[in-house]
């Protein structure tokens, strides 16, 4: 065969193998993606594409109010789909709960979710509190409603009307259901009253108990020793 017919030749099946190139959908996001396939032919079929509205990661305190944002699906061509939203979000109690979306068209169903903690927060601390006590009524004289408010800061708080009688302003560190009240002391004249604490608050943020450590140098009715507080949400 003359070098003429070799090229004619192998043009030939160049041209027969290109022609044979296997057609399909090459969009793996499709659902009918077709991997064998090296040539797209324009067959590609897709789900609705779920968008939600809001962050998908959401924090609120324990007894406030939630109002989902929702979710908007749309087709492929922008024509907008029904979003099914399932899922309920409890927040009498702390916990993980998740709100589900759900879009379908005729190529199949799309899925999406919501994880909205519910925690405590600050705001579970501020509030009034009814307080009950083994502390006694001389050596750690707590007072049955003290009132504490924000700090500075997210993680601080202010209790005032420490003691009864003699009042007296303390602070406090919070790390969500944790409280820790640093060593410090209370000047009540004759004395003073030094004294630190740590306590939990429970899940449904209505009850706050603290064991306290103090020491009272005031002659006469003072004291040390341990005692355990337990505030109630009013």
């Amino acid at each position: 065969m003359n070098k003429i017919g070799l090229f004619i030749l192998v043009i030939g099946l160049g041209a027969g193998f290109s022609s044979c190139k296997k057609k399909g959908c090459t969009d793996a996001t499709a659902t009918n993606f077709n991997s064998k396939a090296k040539k797209d032919d324009g067959s590609c079929l897709y789900k609705p594409m779920i968008t939600i509205i809001g962050a998908a990661d959401t924090t609120i305190s324990v007894g406030s109010t939630y109002a989902d944002l929702g979710a908007t699906a749309v087709n492929k061509d922008g024509s907008s789909v029904n979003v099914v939203t399932t899922g309920q979000v409890v927040t009498t109690s702390t916990g993980v709960n998740y709100v589900n979306y759900s879009a379908t068209n005729p190529n199949g169903t799309s899925t999406a979710k919501r994880t909205v903690n519910v925690v405590i927060g600050q705001d579970n601390w501020t509030v009034a509190w009814d307080v009950t006590s083994n502390c006694g009524a001389t050596s750690f004289p707590l007072a049955g409603a003290p009132t504490i408010s924000a700090g500075a800061t997210a993680n601080d708080l202010v209790i005032d009307g420490m003691f009864t009688l003699v009042g007296g302003t303390a602070t406090a560190t919070v790390n969500g259901a944790t409280i820790t009240v640093p060593q410090q002391t209370i000047n009540i004249t004759a004395g003073d009253i030094n004294f630190s604490g740590v306590g939990t608050m429970n899940a449904q943020g209505n009850i706050l108990t603290i064991t306290y450590t103090y020491e009272n140098t005031t002659p006469i009715i003072g004291g040390s020793g341990t005692c355990v507080a337990t505030y109630v949400k009013q």
